[in-house]
């Protein structure tokens, strides 16, 4: 008997629970809540002169979906993100704008910008500045050092704005593909021997770099890059080391030349670009830049 009324007395109380769970209000609110992030006034100033103008984001804060977990990743410092963002801003965007117009800008401009803070190192001694994703992406790195580099125009391009060209051009020939006959001018490349100290002989070879001996695509993305962020002073220096000299003449000059002309050509046919009106108006932006005639650090959303 006392079995059973302790067997009773169970069942009840199940089912007082069993009522009173029935009766509660089920919430709308997940349970399972994102990380909420407070914006800064360096997003505001994104939203405004990104974002709204050019569908553009610049991503400053550590991702793990946008990394590359193949490489040590370090997090961009805040004030390196806003000293990239107005630089990127007057430097690259701006430039475009005025030489390919808004339309081109809007339309071909990559659409996100990932900053990271440190370099990724490679295993054969060499570190990428940038790498280009999906034709629409750009990964940016080695924030963390610019303070210290963009005061120099020449650092400043080697580090990071030679770099930005360099991938827009991917997106570009990701786009529409220039001439075939590019790859045939100087078609003995290197993969992944370019780094090697028996290829830099690079110039007389017919490439303007070392790392446009990796293939075409690089090759042709490194003569825009490197055409657009030199003066007609320090390109022709380097035509003239592709020529030899004149007791041992080389190849170098004419090849480079070649890949010049088909590659003005491309820029002028097909997106309607002038590259030597591109190439004055991105160095006067980065002198003024380098002279600090440009506010790298005013956040003031007008």
């Amino acid at each position: 008997m006392k079995k059973n009324i302790i067997f009773t007395l169970m069942l009840a109380a199940c089912g007082l629970t069993f009522v009173s769970c029935s009766e509660d209000d089920l919430s709308s609110e997940s349970i399972i809540t994102a990380d909420k992030v407070e914006k800064t006034p360096l997003d505001y100033w994104l939203d405004a002169n990104f974002v709204e103008p050019f569908n553009i984001a610049v991503k400053y804060r550590y991702e793990y979906n946008e990394t590359n977990n193949s490489y040590y990743t370090v997090p961009a410092r805040y004030d390196d993100a806003v000293l990239m963002a107005h630089i990127l801003k007057y430097c690259c965007v701006d430039a475009y704008v005025d030489v390919a117009g808004l339309d081109f800008t809007r339309r071909y401009f990559p659409k996100l910008f990932y900053l990271e803070g440190e370099w990724h190192y490679r295993n054969n001694g060499t570190f990428e500045l940038g790498t280009a994703e999906g034709g629409r992406k750009i990964f940016l790195m080695g924030l963390n050092y610019l303070s210290g580099y963009y005061s120099d125009v020449e650092t400043l391009n080697y580090y990071y704005m030679k770099t930005i060209h360099h991938e827009f051009t991917h997106i570009l020939h990701q786009t529409v593909e220039f001439s075939a006959a590019y790859q045939l001018i100087t078609p003995d490349y290197k993969t992944d021997k370019w780094s090697n100290p028996e290829f830099k002989d690079y110039l007389v070879r017919g490439f303007i770099s070392d790392y446009a001996q990796s293939n075409y695509h690089e090759d042709f993305a490194e003569m825009v890059s490197i055409y657009v962020t030199k003066s007609a002073e320090e390109w022709e220096a380097l035509l003239a080391e592709a020529a030899g000299t004149a007791k041992d003449p080389k190849p170098g000059r004419d090849l480079i030349e070649q890949k010049l002309n088909i590659m003005r050509a491309y820029m002028s046919d097909q997106w309607g670009i002038d590259i030597d009106k591109l190439r004055a108006t991105i160095l006067q932006r980065e002198a003024d830049v380098a002279n600090g005639k440009v506010n790298l650090t005013d956040l003031t959303v007008k």
